[in-house]
């Protein structure tokens, strides 16, 4: 398959040797790594406001999430969306804790910004590998694919990421004084960028979905069959994450999730279409 792949590049250089493939791939990642560090740099530069007002944001008590969903609670008159502010106090346990914690704030913010170069450096690679048609059907897959990656990152940071510090820094297992929540810098990094880049891999469900029916690994029907196994999963997801019990901050997380499972239907379907007009048209030829 790998080597198919790699003949399909050469075109009329199908015997292009396999060490070229890697040295022009080396390069696509080179200029990729590149984007990322130049773009770490300046994050870098600028650790101390990013801090402040964008790591530590689902923290802080006047965060605009929290007063989005406290106004949507008075209007629906539901209480649990109107979260209490919390109060964690970070540490950091070695003493070089807090540098490299603005490293790995400076270089998954570079890859996060530079994800569309990325994405385009990796496209540039495997383009010469598909034909004139598949070109047609990939059109704009730059955009989409970047459009939903952003998507699903904004949704992990201005949703999910509330509600999830908001419950967890709020659990508490016994009243006992000795217990108190204090999450080292690390920790905190950690599942922020979990959940920000887990929602960016997340919501390229619609693409993945396009992708796999193209490969016939997928179909439509396989995805309407199992929509009432994808409802409760997505239900489960939904009432884990959200803190109140309430069904309006259930929908909050669950609507999203599963518009996602509908377009990927929809985008099955019409990719399973044009894979059988392409099937006619070559059983025709």
């Amino acid at each position: 398959m790998l080597q198919r792949f790699l003949n399909r590049r050469g075109g009329s250089n199908a015997e292009m040797a396999f060490i070229d493939h890697l040295e022009e791939l080396r390069w696509h990642i080179l200029r990729s790594a590149l984007a990322i560090l130049v773009l770490a740099i300046v994050i870098f530069s600028f650790h101390g406001w990013i801090f402040a007002n964008i790591i530590a944001g689902p923290l802080n008590p006047n965060f605009i999430s929290y007063k989005l969903f406290c106004r949507l609670g008075e209007i629906t008159k539901v209480s649990g969306l109107c979260m209490p502010p919390i109060h964690v106090d970070m540490q950091s346990t070695t003493f070089g804790g807090q540098f490299l914690g603005t490293f790995t704030i400076a270089f998954v913010g570079g890859f996060i910004v530079a994800f569309p170069y990325i994405f385009w450096e990796f496209w540039k690679f495997i383009k010469p590998a598909l034909k004139t048609n598949e070109l047609k059907n990939t059109r704009f897959a730059i955009f989409w694919v970047t459009f939903f990656f952003f998507l699903g990152a904004a949704f992990g940071y201005f949703v999910l990421s509330p509600f999830t510090f908001n419950f967890l820094a709020g659990f508490q297992i016994s009243d006992l004084p000795m217990l108190t929540t204090r999450p080292t810098l690390n920790d905190y990094l950690s599942n922020l960028m979990d959940i920000i880049l887990g929602c960016g891999v997340a919501f390229e469900l619609p693409v993945m979905a396009y992708v796999l029916t193209k490969v016939g690994i997928i179909t439509p029907k396989f995805l309407k069959q199992k929509r009432r196994y994808a409802i409760v999963i997505l239900l489960i997801v939904a009432a884990f994450i959200t803190p109140s019990p309430d069904w309006i901050s259930q929908m909050l997380v669950f609507i999203p999730l599963m518009s996602l499972y509908e377009i990927g239907v929809f985008v099955s379907k019409r990719a399973y279409r044009e894979k059988e007009e392409k099937d006619k048209k070559s059983e025709w030829s």
